[in-house]
């Protein structure tokens, strides 16, 4: 069993995109992410945070907005607009969820298509449809995408079922999967939680990418001998063992899979570092689109 390591290859990621910062700002385009964060949720706070100093460390240019939980929609999409107009950045992400009065939906709609890195404005859903190279593509399933890539297994032919059809995960990483060229050309079923004999579907897979949301979901009656498992889903659960009474799990019972598997990602340390690292991939290419850089 090969344990794909989430932590080396988004090191590896941000070393690529440290060199094309650092071009950028020579040629005098410092690329620039605003993340905006509503309310107090402390997950979300940690996301933010998060992104915040990774795009330092990288040498990007960082704002952080951190509006209160009683910020009205109309006030949220005046900073979108804001951050549209101004030429310093080049990325926007509003965190989600936002609290329960913000049209979410709204809010992404107001995001300039070229600015929206995070990939989930109408636009960029289409032209990941439409199998068009000139959108944005979400984070997290480009993450897997990317793992699946560094780590030589073969998507072409192969049989990936994708458990869960969120806008978020569920179906990007269908689409991707299904595209034409390296990293894709496989034939995917998407499968959910009112799938008949969903472990049943779940054994056919050459690729399972487990994005359900129940924490250790996945049991060894999922996962045929030889699978390749990609766990995206990040969970806490209480654990009286740790000092904190908690630990992160992910949609995978990692301990019974583990041992059936050619390759598995663990939680944490697996698809959680690549989601950072691809939204820093994807600031820069909104930078160097805006500037017509080619790399």
């Amino acid at each position: 069993m090969k344990l794909i390591d989430g932590k080396a290859v988004a090191q590896k990621i941000h070393a690529e995109t440290a060199k094309a910062v650092e071009r950028l700002k020579s040629l005098g385009h410092p690329p620039g992410l605003a993340v905006v964060l509503v309310g107090e949720d402390p997950a979300s706070q940690a996301y933010v945070r998060s992104k915040d100093r990774t795009c330092r460390e990288l040498g990007m240019h960082s704002l952080k907005f951190e509006l209160p939980a009683t910020s009205s929609q109309a006030e949220v999409i005046a900073l979108v607009h804001r951050l549209n107009a101004d030429p310093a950045i080049h990325g926007i992400l509003v965190q989600s969820p936002p609290p329960a009065h913000v049209d979410e939906r709204a809010v992404i709609e107001a995001i300039d298509p070229r600015k929206d890195v995070d990939g989930f404005h109408p636009v960029n859903v289409a032209k990941l449809a439409l199998g068009d190279p000139d959108g944005f593509v979400p984070c997290t399933p480009m993450g897997c995408q990317r793992l699946l890539i560094e780590s030589g297994i073969e998507t072409a032919g192969a049989h990936a079922v994708v458990l869960g059809r969120s806008m978020i995960v569920g179906k990007p990483m269908a689409l991707l999967l299904m595209q034409k060229g390296l990293g894709g050309d496989a034939t995917v079923t998407v499968a959910h939680s009112r799938t008949r004999d969903l472990a049943a579907v779940c054994r056919t897979a050459d690729i399972l990418i487990a994005a359900i949301g129940r924490p250790e979901f996945v049991k060894a009656d999922f996962v045929k001998e030889g699978a390749v498992v990609i766990d995206v889903g990040i969970n806490r659960v209480a654990d009286a063992s740790s000092p904190k009474g908690s630990k992160l799990v992910g949609d995978v019972d990692f301990n019974a899979v583990a041992p059936k598997c050619a390759a598995i990602t663990p939680v944490p340390g697996g698809v959680g570092p690549m989601t950072i690292a691809m939204l820093m991939h994807n600031t820069v290419l909104a930078c160097e689109r805006l500037h017509n850089v080619k790399r």
